[in-house]
C-alpha cells in the first residue's frame, strides 16, 4: 500500500495516509474538523481547502467541484476536501481556512479589553498601564539577552537613558518648590571677585 505525507498548515498537524484516501478522511485522521458536515444533496460544503503543495497527487476536478466553484468562485488550487482524493504518493501540504468563529472570538475578545478599559477608574487605568510598562520593559530586557551584542548594546544604552529620565523625574517630584525655584535661577556675577580683581592692579 502506497503511502502519502500530509501537511495541515494552520494546524500544525501532519501524518502518513493512505493514497486513495479523500482529503477529508486525512483531516478526519488528524483530529481536524470542519465547521460543519457537507450537504452534498444542497450544494452546501464546508471543507473548502487550499492546496500548497502536491496538487499533482490529488485526483481532477469532479463536476461537483466544477458546479459549487462555477458559482462560488475559485482561488487558486482551492479544492473541496470531500471531493479530492490522493491518488499518488509523495506530500501533499493543505491549508483550511480559518473559522469565522474562531475570528469572531478574537474581535470579541480585543472589543471586551477596551470596553472594560474604558469604564475603569482613572486610579486603575493608570496602574494597568504602569504593570504593561512592566512587562513591556521585562520582554525588552529578554529580547536583548537573546539578540546579537551590536544590537543589545543599542538597546541597553535606551534603556539606561529611560531610567536616568526616570531617575531625574522621580528627584523633581520629590523637591520642594521653593528649592526647585532656586536651583533655576541663574547666580549674578560675584562682586567680590570683581574687587578683588581691582586690588590686584598694579600700582
Amino acid at each position: 500500500m502506497e503511502e502519502v505525507e500530509v501537511t495541515f498548515e494552520r494546524e500544525g498537524r501532519n501524518g502518513i495516509v493512505a493514497t486513495g484516501s479523500y482529503l477529508i478522511d486525512a483531516a478526519g485522521r488528524l483530529g481536524i474538523r470542519f465547521e460543519d458536515v457537507c450537504d452534498q444533496a444542497e450544494g452546501i460544503h464546508f471543507c473548502s481547502v487550499t492546496i500548497r503543495g502536491g496538487a499533482d497527487n490529488l485526483s481532477a476536478l469532479t463536476q461537483l467541484e466544477t458546479e459549487h466553484f462555477s458559482k462560488n468562485g475559485r482561488k487558486n488550487n482551492e479544492r473541496l476536501a470531500c471531493q479530492a482524493k490522493i491518488e499518488k504518493p509523495g506530500e501533499v501540504i493543505i491549508m483550511t481556512e480559518e473559522k469565522k468563529e474562531e475570528a469572531k472570538s478574537e474581535n470579541e475578545e480585543s472589543d471586551q479589553y477596551v470596553k472594560d478599559f474604558t469604564e475603569l477608574p482613572l486610579e486603575k487605568k493608570i496602574a494597568k498601564l504602569a504593570k504593561l510598562e512592566v512587562i513591556a520593559l521585562g520582554e525588552t530586557i529578554s529580547y536583548v539577552i537573546n539578540s546579537p551584542f551590536t544590537v543589545g548594546e543599542k538597546v541597553l544604552d535606551v534603556l539606561a537613558e529611560f531610567g536616568f529620565r526616570k531617575e531625574q523625574q522621580a528627584k523633581e517630584a520629590t523637591r520642594p518648590a521653593e528649592e526647585s525655584a532656586v536651583g533655576q535661577e541663574t547666580p549674578p556675577p560675584s562682586a567680590g571677585k570683581a574687587g578683588d580683581h581691582e586690588n590686584n592692579q598694579p600700582l
